[in-house]
């Protein structure tokens, strides 16, 4: 596949000014409603279909159906990532009207780490085709544990990560707007909202483990993993606001990503040495299994309506008081003192 530069500045160029949008029309914090989380999630993924019709026209059905198969891996698999959000969100009691904020630049980070996966894992696979057999038994194994912990659940007071944040960045135990940073007595200070970003970007490069090495059993073309990527994540915020208080409903979805995963990992196993699986297959294998394990779930829990996961009862964070918000001094002060 023969991909020239404009073309990739063109694509980062085009995400770029999309985020760039999506920023300017959530500039002022405010609820995301389903309503809207509905029509920009309608956009975003007319945006990654429109792509794939794009790739079809230009360089043919078999690169837009690898295109395809990784954009719906990505797809299905940020479905879980969205639910792990919910979790985290809900147990920090972030303010419905902060949350757009923190996912913003969690998606943008996430763009970042993963063309940084991506890359490296492309030159790996290039100087090292032997990697691929641990990338086809991690896809396994990934896919095994998650069917053998389909009940088990993110409990974000036990994560390492924000235990490390707490002993080595000083905060405070209030959010302050959406402000990532206050200064107080002279003091800069990490607000609460910046501690649930650093988890939310920790937990999109857990899942980055898992989903880009889906991808690459389906295409070996970095152009296609890295848009596949892009576009699936650009639609992620969207699909959070739209999913978050149906996480209960999705009681099976867990074991179709599980064989998602299972099915990729045989699929690169057998690509290496023994049989390449059509891409058509693949994809329609990949179809299936999603769309059969959210229906199962939706038919299960017929009846149950929206309701966000359940909090504690104890929240570790709370919104500042108005004493609290006037005693924040501008982040500005000290600089300025220093400089007179």
């Amino acid at each position: 596949m023969d991909v020239p530069f404009w073309v990739w500045v063109a694509v980062l160029g085009f995400i770029v000014v999309m985020l760039a949008v999506d920023l300017f029309a959530h500039r002022r914090a405010h609820v995301i409603s389903v309503r809207e989380a509905a029509v920009w999630s309608a956009i975003w993924v007319a945006f990654g279909v429109g792509f794939g019709v794009l790739i079809w026209q230009v360089w043919g059905a078999e690169f837009a159906q690898q295109y395809f198969a990784g954009y719906l891996i990505e797809k299905s698999l940020a479905v879980d990532n969205v639910f792990v959000w919910a979790i985290i969100f809900t147990y920090f009691a972030v303010p419905a009207q902060f949350q757009h904020r923190v996912l913003f630049l969690g998606v943008l980070g996430a763009l970042v780490f993963r063309g940084l996966f991506i890359a490296g894992g492309a030159v790996l696979i290039q100087n090292f085709s032997w990697i691929l057999y641990i990338f086809a038994a991690f896809l396994l194994w990934t896919g095994w544990k998650m069917i053998r912990e389909r009940n088990v659940h993110l409990d974000p007071e036990k994560s390492a990560v924000l235990r490390v944040f707490r002993r080595f960045v000083p905060m405070t135990d209030a959010y302050h707007g959406q402000r990532f940073l206050v200064r107080k007595g002279g003091v800069l200070l990490a607000t609460p909202l910046l501690a649930v970003l650093v988890l939310v970007e920790a937990t999109d490069v857990i899942f980055a483990v898992d989903s880009i090495p889906a991808i690459f059993a389906v295409t070996d073309e970095v152009f296609l993993v890295f848009t596949a990527n892009a576009f699936a994540i650009l639609g992620l915020r969207a699909m959070y606001f739209l999913l978050a208080d149906l996480i209960h409903r999705f009681v099976y979805l867990k074991i179709g990503l599980a064989l998602v995963l299972i099915w990729v990992g045989i699929k690169m196993l057998l690509k290496i040495d023994i049989f390449y699986i059509p891409t058509t297959i693949s994809l329609a294998v990949v179809a299936t299994i999603i769309t059969v394990s959210i229906v199962a779930s939706l038919r299960a829990t017929r009846g149950q309506g929206r309701h966000a996961p359940p909090a504690p009862e104890n929240p570790p964070f709370r919104l500042a008081t108005q004493d609290e918000e006037a005693a924040v001094e501008p982040l500005w002060l000290r600089r300025t003192a220093g400089a007179r």
